[in-house]
């Protein structure tokens, strides 16, 4: 039960006074989490909040946890309909948290981070994914990830084609694959949002992070060159057989295990897989075979090679209703221990001030991968599941499958997509 709700409430007081004045009096704050219960970021604030609590006498961490995204969203939105959301919630940058910081019922983090001495230790690409389109800054970030693509490169020598220089080269290098009889790409279609990370791919690179910010507030459409050319390339790569046979009802375990098993070629996903990836728990008959290049360029490009989806996560926001001297000590305690204990777990911290433990079992990629994260851009291509409203997002991700699948055309693609995108901003 969230019982920190309404104890201890500021009134809501201004989202700017991050040092409000007063006592600090223990008690029990609330934490309404999007996370998996076992994962590094609640095992390292569990482990941060015991040690407060030991300084605190009656002071107490409840974590309340929904690691299903759909249904945290719905507990969310919810809550925040009645007003009553506890002390802490995670969130993205969605228009729906946007609209709650408007009306001042979340803290300015980037006023807080001044306030705790902390904003220069921050990385600017896991800050900036928190931040909304005006720049303004609501969520704190608690990871940071770097998106690749994992190959294998005996699959790939054997059907004589090198990385993808560009996006474009990827249709050719699916057709010569699967002249060999290798399934090109592994894909999770069951979840949606890794077939919906392509679609960003082409616009993020022809256009910028600027395209779906537009998009999504009825200042671009589809039918732009930018979602053009999206809807084209995915439309190649279904023709080329880029994906494997019933992608669609292909789940995120299975996936991962074509490629693992060497059955497939390429595996588009983040450095939160660094343990199955990057370590002697990789199958010994690929572990040797496997790398990874990052998300190609296309002709005219306008964001650099070592911009791409560079993902902080989904954000922690900070309640301006409850906040109050002992929510503000226990951040400041939490921000300034919690990127040592992460880090120590083999984790990118958002931070750049401390150094990632490295497992005795990883392999070479492993620190590879965390030094990687030290050449990263400021520009990232924005995980579009995270940027359009839920009713758009939802029908992008079916029609996505079709076009993908051959069942429809880019042009029904974009003609079905920009009346979506008009009835829901009419909405």
């Amino acid at each position: 039960m969230l019982t920190g709700c309404s104890g201890g409430a500021a009134g809501g007081a201004d989202p700017t006074d991050v040092n409000p004045e007063g006592d600090i009096v223990p008690r029990e704050i609330s934490w309404l989490l999007s996370r998996p219960a076992d994962g590094g970021v609640i095992t390292a604030m569990q482990q941060i909040a015991d040690e407060y609590a030991d300084e605190h006498p009656g002071f107490s961490l409840n974590l309340v946890t929904t690691p299903d995204r759909p249904s945290y969203i719905q507990k969310y939105e919810t809550l925040a309909a009645a007003n009553k959301l506890p002390e802490l919630f995670d969130t993205d940058a969605t228009p729906f948290a946007q609209k709650l910081a408007q009306k001042g019922q979340m803290m300015d983090v980037d006023a807080l981070l001044d306030d705790l001495g902390l904003s220069d230790t921050y990385r600017e690409a896991a800050l900036n994914y928190q931040r909304f389109d005006d720049g303004s800054l609501y969520m704190v970030p608690f990871e940071f990830q770097l998106e690749f693509f994992w190959y294998n490169k005996d699959l790939l020598a054997d059907a004589g084609v090198e990385v993808p220089a560009t996006l474009d080269d990827f249709p050719a290098m699916c057709e010569a694959l699967r002249a060999k009889g290798i399934t090109p790409i592994a894909l999770d279609g069951q979840d949606q949002w890794p077939l919906e990370r392509y679609m960003a791919y082409y616009p993020f690179r022809m256009a910028g992070p600027e395209y779906v910010q537009q998009l999504k507030n009825g200042d671009a459409s589809f039918a732009d060159p930018a979602g053009k050319a999206a809807a084209d390339w995915l439309y190649s790569l279904g023709q080329a057989g880029c994906f494997q046979e019933g992608f669609s009802s292909t789940g995120y375990a299975d996936a991962q295990a074509l490629f693992t098993s060497g059955k497939a070629a390429v595996y588009n996903i983040g450095t939160w897989e660094l343990g199955h990836l990057a370590t002697d728990a990789l199958d010994p008959a690929v572990r040797d075979d496997v790398d990874y290049f990052t998300l190609p360029t296309i002709d005219g490009a306008v964001t650099n090679d070592n911009e791409y989806v560079t993902p902080s996560g989904i954000g922690m926001a900070v309640n301006a209703k409850t906040y109050d001297p002992l929510v503000r000590d226990f951040l400041a305690f939490a921000l300034e221990r919690y990127p040592a204990v992460y880090a120590a777990t083999g984790a990118l911290s958002p931070t750049s001030d401390v150094e990632t433990t490295i497992p005795d079992n990883a392999t070479e990629l492993y620190p590879r991968a965390v030094e990687q994260a030290n050449d990263v851009g400021p520009k990232i291509a924005m995980p579009w599941d995270t940027q359009l409203d839920p009713a758009t997002n939802t029908r992008l991700q079916q029609e996505l499958t079709l076009l993908v699948q051959g069942d429809i055309t880019p042009d029904e693609f974009i003609e079905t997509m920009d009346a979506t995108l008009t009835e829901n901003l009419d909405g």
